[in-house]
């Protein structure tokens, strides 16, 4: 039952808040004790938060799920945890992060907030409408990363700002073009009604402008007149080929294995692209903290 309980809060899932520690790093206070512990805690509080809204979007969209293919396996869809039960783990780990918000600072709370409102307002309504389904999903990475900047207090670069929103909204088309192609597939009883006013062709465009986009934003960052001026070195220009690399890898994953519509599963099972993610935060470490 451990398992199951955690396969219903998604802890897997967790890995996508780790965009809250970006600002730590690119502020050059990785380092630093209380920056670090005050950003850990602001990761443990979106945890949080993202599994309450988990639960939530399960006992929401638990009659659609027992038609799909791989969510009737989830655990309220399979009647392994009961709507009671997630209900009220919903509440605990709700009550949990509201306690821990309280020891961060107000611009914290307001962000963490709007994200809750807005995943809320995602699963009862944004989901369903076309185009605004995957600006809801980015929108909830640009709160996570602007959050790791309140937290702390620091700037964020505007360009480090738009190679996320790029990068989120690639991930969010990505999954909705697995969906689709899953839906061609194995079922005609589409689960998510949106998928109808999507087709291969229109995602696929979308996903070739959104990769083109985080590719450039991401360099030119690298090369800002700010970014060199603050980190004194034009050497984090190389690790944009880490990133071109790691949306490169991800679009095969998504179009030659059918894979992508459980993105942190997938960045979690591909080696390829663990050890390029390793990778570009060691060398990405190493350039800013003037290590190399």
């Amino acid at each position: 039952m451990l398992m199951e309980y955690l396969k219903l809060i998604r802890f897997t899932q967790w890995i996508k808040n780790f965009f809250v520690f970006v600002p730590l790093v690119f502020s050059k206070h990785l380092f630093h004790k209380g920056y670090f512990e005050i950003s850990l805690l602001a990761f443990v509080v979106f945890c949080l938060i993202s599994s309450v809204v988990y639960v939530i979007n399960d006992i929401v969209d638990v009659e659609s799920d027992k038609l799909h293919p791989k969510k009737k396996f989830r655990s309220i869809a399979s009647g392994k945890i009961s709507k009671k039960k997630a209900l009220i783990i919903a509440a605990v780990l709700f009550i949990m992060a509201s306690v821990l918000v309280s020891k961060l600072n107000i611009q914290f709370l307001l962000f963490a907030l709007a994200y809750f409102v807005l995943n809320i307002v995602y699963s009862f309504s944004f989901k369903h409408i076309v185009l605004l389904d995957i600006f809801s999903i980015a929108a909830g990475f640009m709160l996570r990363i602007a959050s790791g900047a309140v937290v702390i207090e620091v700037e964020l670069s505007s360009w480090l700002i738009l190679t996320t929103l790029f990068l989120s909204l690639f991930l969010a088309v990505m999954k909705r073009r697995s969906e689709l192609v899953l839906k061609t597939n194995e079922t005609e009883i589409s689960t998510r009604k949106v998928l109808e006013n999507y087709s291969i062709g229109f995602v696929d465009q979308m996903s070739t402008v959104a990769a083109a986009g985080v590719i450039i934003s991401y360099a030119l960052y690298t090369v800002s007149v700010r970014t060199v001026t603050i980190f004194k070195t034009e050497n984090l220009i190389y690790t944009t080929i880490f990133v071109v690399y790691g949306i490169f890898r991800y679009m095969f994953i998504v179009l030659n294995n059918q894979k992508g519509e459980n993105t942190s599963e997938d960045l979690l099972n591909d080696l390829p692209l663990i050890i390029n993610s390793i990778l570009y935060a060691i060398f990405t470490v190493l350039v800013v903290y003037h290590i190399i």
